[in-house]
């Protein structure tokens, strides 16, 4: 498949299966209860193992009420190509008007922290919040690339940023609205 990059190779954007990427560490957008759920957080979960829900719910002891919004934790990979997943969640799209762009854009963010602050050179994320919990994919590719292109102006500890789609149709809305223009 054909990917396209930007800022000098650093961020990659392609359509694959986030389970199979050779990086060290993928993001999983979870939801709270960080057990696993539908979507890519489901097939994450299976495919990594029981080793990753178990570090969930050890981690889970410290949020008795669920994994705020926008926050980030780390676990081992399991049985993943990644050697660690980096759990967020991401915001519920209501009407665009309950903070959600801030949200979204510390679900990016706070997993780079965490990838930083762990060492690790290459990441792969989702289409966070774009599937079921409907945020317009044009407002998050603003929002994530404009996330990521600040991370990555103020950090060079991570060497890769790929954002994988499931598929074409999502890779292109991505690209059309993606801004990693340097201002």
């Amino acid at each position: 498949m054909e990917e396209s990059s930007f800022l000098n190779g650093r961020v990659i954007i392609k359509i694959g299966d986030i389970t199979r990427e050779k990086v060290d560490a993928i993001v999983n957008a979870a939801n709270s209860s960080l057990m696993g759920g539908g979507g890519v957080d489901g097939v994450i979960h299976n495919v990594g193992g029981s080793v990753i829900l178990e570090e969930c719910k050890h981690i889970r002891k410290d949020y008795p009420n669920g994994l705020p919004t926008g926050q980030a934790v780390i676990t081992t990979g399991g049985n993943l190509m990644a050697q660690y997943v980096i759990h967020t969640v991401g915001p519920i799209w209501s009407n665009g008007k309950q903070g959600e762009a801030d949200l979204l854009r510390n679900c990016y963010i706070n997993s780079l922290k965490l990838a930083s602050d762990n060492k690790i050179k290459s990441i792969a994320f989702p289409a966070i919040s774009t599937g079921i919990y409907g945020y317009p994919q044009d407002q998050a590719a603003k929002v994530s690339s404009t996330a990521i292109k600040d991370f990555l102006r103020n950090n060079s500890s991570i060497e890769k940023v790929i954002l994988i789609f499931f598929k074409q149709q999502d890779k292109e809305i991505y690209l059309k609205n993606a801004d990693y223009n340097e201002k």
